[in-house]
C-alpha cells in the first residue's frame, strides 16, 4: 500500500507536493477507511478537488510517469523523458524534478526517490525498513561521461559482477530499477519494488478510456468472475442478468481444418493457428423484463451503462487484489448517486487496495456520513506563480473547519481554495 507521494518540478508542481494515506487522529470511519499495516493506519480512498488546470490530473499523471521510470527504461542514451518542468519561472526549467514514494510490499516499508530532469536520472535511492532503516543502493550519474554509479548499502549482499553488469545496464537515463528488469541478476530487494510497482501500481484511467476490451479479457481468462460482475452491475440497477461473450477470431476453424485435410506442411499450419488465437470479443448484455430475456449488443447500451461494466470488472479487481487504481474524473458519465455507491463498494469490500480519483462532484463534500476529511485534497493555483498546491481538508484547523462545519458552503464560498477565479459574465465585443 502506498503510505506517501511526492512530486516537485513536474508541469504545474513547482514546490514539493505530497499526497499522504495516513490517517490522522480521527476515529471516524475507521472500519470502513482505515488499514492496520506496521502501526500505521493508511486510508483506502484519496479524492482530489480543484478547478480546471489546477493540477488534480498531474498528481496521477506523476505516478504514472514515475511507474513509467522503473518499469519501461530507454533502450537509447539519447532518448529523452516526456515531461515537462516547471515552465513559470525563470529558474525551475533548467532545475532537476523529484519524485518520491514509500510504500509496504509484504509487510515491508521501501522508500524509494529519484532526481531527473529530461536527458538522465541524476540521482535515485531505496531504502528499506526491516524493521530497521537500511539503504539498499544510492546511484549518481556523471553528466560528462553519462556513466550511471551505483554503491549498494552494506546489509545488501551483492556479487560484484552482478553489481558491475547492473552498471553497465543502467544507462543514463535509465533507473536503477529499470536496469535491473534489463538485466538477468537476482537481487532480493529491488525484485520486491519491480514486483510492487508491476503489480499494484495501475496505470492511470482517463475518462476517455474505453474498458470494454481490457475487462472482458479478464472474464474471458476467467481473472474476474463474471458472477460478481453481473452481481455488482445489479446493484447499480442496470437490470443486467448475464453477460454473454462469443470469441471473435481472425480465422475460423473450418479454414484450419480444411488446411488440415490438404496435409499443409506443420509449421505453415502452425502460423495460421497462430493467428486464429482471441482477438476480441462480441459482447452481449443479457435484460431480462417481465420474465423475458433479451439481448443488447455492448454498443447499444447506455454510456453510463458501458463505463460502469468497465467499474464493475475494476472494482472486482479491488476486492480481490492488492492494487491502487487512479481514475480520472470518477464521476464521468455517472450519476452522484452511483458514484457514492461505487466508492462505498471499494471501502466496504476491498481489503488492501487503494483508489485515487480526481473529482468535480461537488454533492459529496457535506456527507460526512461517508467521507473523513484526510480523504479530500484540494489542487489550487498559488496567486503568484500559479503553481499547484495540494492539501486536504484535514491541514485545515479549527478556525476554517470544525465538525459542525457545511464543507460544500465552505468550498463553494472560496474558503478552502480550489473552486476557479471567474469574471463577470458581460463580454466587450
Amino acid at each position: 500500500m502506498i503510505i506517501n507521494f511526492s512530486v516537485s518540478n513536474f508541469g504545474p508542481i513547482k514546490d514539493k507536493q505530497t499526497l499522504s494515506f495516513e490517517a490522522d487522529r480521527s476515529t471516524h470511519l475507521e472500519d470502513y477507511y482505515v488499514i492496520e499495516e506496521s502501526g500505521l493506519r493508511l486510508l483506502k480512498v484519496a479524492l482530489i478537488y480543484g478547478a480546471n488546470a489546477s493540477g488534480k490530473t498531474t498528481i496521477l499523471k506523476a505516478l504514472e510517469f514515475l511507474r513509467a521510470l522503473t518499469l519501461k527504461p530507454k533502450n537509447y542514451k539519447n532518448a529523452e523523458f516526456d515531461f515537462e518542468p516547471f515552465l513559470f519561472d525563470a529558474k525551475t526549467p533548467t532545475e532537476n524534478s523529484f519524485m518520491s514514494i514509500e510504500f509496504f510490499y509484504k509487510n515491508i516499508k521501501y522508500y524509494y526517490e529519484v532526481e531527473f530532469n529530461k536527458k538522465a536520472v541524476i540521482r535515485e535511492k531505496l531504502d528499506i525498513y526491516n524493521p530497521r532503516k537500511s539503504n539498499v543502493f544510492k546511484r549518481e550519474t556523471n553528466l560528462e561521461s553519462q556513466f550511471t554509479k551505483i554503491k549498494f548499502g552494506g546489509k545488501i549482499a551483492v556479487d560484484k559482477t552482478f553489481e558491475k553488469t547492473l552498471e553497465s545496464n543502467t544507462l543514463w537515463n535509465n533507473t536503477v530499477l529499470g536496469g535491473f528488469s534489463k538485466t538477468n541478476i537476482d537481487i532480493h530487494e529491488l525484485k520486491n519494488v519491480t514486483d510492487w510497482f508491476v503489480g499494484y501500481l495501475s496505470s492511470i484511467i482517463f475518462s476517455d478510456a474505453d474498458l470494454k476490451d481490457m475487462i472482458t479479457s479478464q472474464l474471458n481468462d476467467s481473472k474476474i468472475s463474471k458472477k460478481e460482475v453481473i452481481s455488482i452491475l445489479n446493484r447499480a440497477d442496470f437490470n443486467i442478468t448475464d453477460i454473454i461473450i462469443e470469441n471473435e477470431k481472425d480465422v475460423s476453424e473450418a479454414l484450419i481444418n480444411v488446411l488440415q485435410e490438404a496435409q499443409v506442411p506443420y509449421y505453415r499450419l502452425n502460423k495460421v493457428v497462430a493467428a486464429s488465437k482471441f482477438t476480441g470479443a462480441e459482447l452481449q448484455f443479457e435484460h431480462t423484463v417481465g420474465g423475458v430475456s433479451y439481448n443488447l449488443p455492448f454498443e447499444l447500451e447506455s454510456q453510463g451503462t458501458r463505463r460502469y461494466y468497465g467499474f464493475a470488472g475494476l472494482l472486482s479487481l479491488l476486492i480481490h487484489r492488492s492494487n491502487v487504481l487512479s481514475i480520472d474524473e470518477l464521476e464521468t458519465s455517472l450519476h452522484p448517486d452511483l458514484y457514492k455507491h461505487f466508492i462505498l463498494l471499494h471501502l466496504q469490500n476491498s481489503k488492501k487496495s487503494q483508489l485515487i480519483a480526481t473529482t468535480h462532484n461537488r454533492e459529496i463534500l457535506n456527507d460526512k456520513d461517508i467521507f473523513r476529511d484526510d480523504a479530500i485534497w484540494i489542487t489550487d493555483k498559488s496567486g503568484e506563480d500559479c503553481a499547484t498546491q495540494l492539501y486536504s481538508f484535514a491541514d485545515f484547523d479549527t478556525s476554517v473547519i470544525r465538525d459542525t462545519t457545511n464543507r460544500l458552503n465552505a468550498y463553494k464560498s472560496g474558503k478552502l481554495g480550489g473552486v476557479p477565479n471567474l469574471g463577470d459574465i458581460y463580454i466587450n465585443t
